[in-house]
């Protein structure tokens, strides 16, 4: 078993574990080493199983007949990838790309249903990670239709520098290479339209481009765009 990394509680999806219940779960894990480029599930596979990421990187998109993508959601180490439908089909919403080389646990949706049922307190802490899996949605999906492509491009922003961000100077820099075209399937925008907002953007001084990082500048500015309601960060995250 790999050594457990040390979490960020305020990031990471696993912080409303206790650490008994945590370790419960990890121990009846399978490790196994995923490359690049690999997926966990397609959409419409079964949802049997349950996915902690050790280290690495992991996308959720969903893509239109046109080809069109968008990213749901992007996990790292620390996190729990799956899909909890105890009365629907069972069948993923989402599709799970391997962005980066990464270690993965998995666990059979029956083995975590067990220590639900034996444990009162697994199955509590398990309900939190449920609805903080609800509470992000409902939040990212809000960001993206009511403010705009501008709006959700600085809600974006705010949510990577939560998840991939280090405070140095009063600024934040975000220590995640995207390309234009990754932030516009993460808004569900166009990429000439991401260039523009990310020009105006650096203009006003909000945020800058250093050696292919994203740095914000003015977190602020950000929030006023969105209309951040300063949720904690385990839901703003990305």
């Amino acid at each position: 078993m790999s050594t457990l990394p040390a979490l960020q509680e305020t990031a990471r999806n696993t912080c409303c574990f206790s650490d008994a219940n945590f370790t419960r779960m990890l121990s009846m894990m399978t490790e196994m080493k995923m490359p690049a480029g690999s997926h966990l599930f397609w959409e419409g596979d079964s949802a049997d199983k349950f996915y902690y990421i050790y280290s690495g990187c992991v996308k959720l998109s969903k893509s239109s007949v046109e080809g069109k993508e968008l990213i749901v959601y992007m996990y790292t180490g620390g996190d729990i990838v799956g899909q909890a439908d105890p009365i629907g089909s069972r069948a993923h919403s989402y599709t799970a790309e391997v962005l980066e080389d990464s270690v993965i646990g998995v666990i059979d949706q029956q083995d975590m249903e067990f220590l639900i049922c034996q444990d009162g307190g697994f199955a509590m802490d398990f309900m939190k990670w449920m609805g903080n899996h609800h509470r992000l949605t409902q939040t990212k999906f809000r960001d993206l239709m009511m403010y705009g492509k501008p709006g959700a491009l600085c809600s974006t922003l705010i949510r990577l520098g939560n998840t991939y961000g280090e405070h140095t100077g009063g600024r934040i820099v975000i220590h995640k290479k995207l390309t234009n075209t990754d932030l516009s399937n993460l808004i569900g925008a166009t990429r000439e339209s991401v260039n523009r907002m990310l020009g105006d953007l650096r203009r006003c001084g909000a945020v800058d481009i250093e050696d292919g990082l994203i740095v914000i500048n003015n977190i602020s500015h950000l929030q006023g765009i969105c209309h951040c309601e300063h949720c904690p960060k385990e839901i703003c995250r990305i």
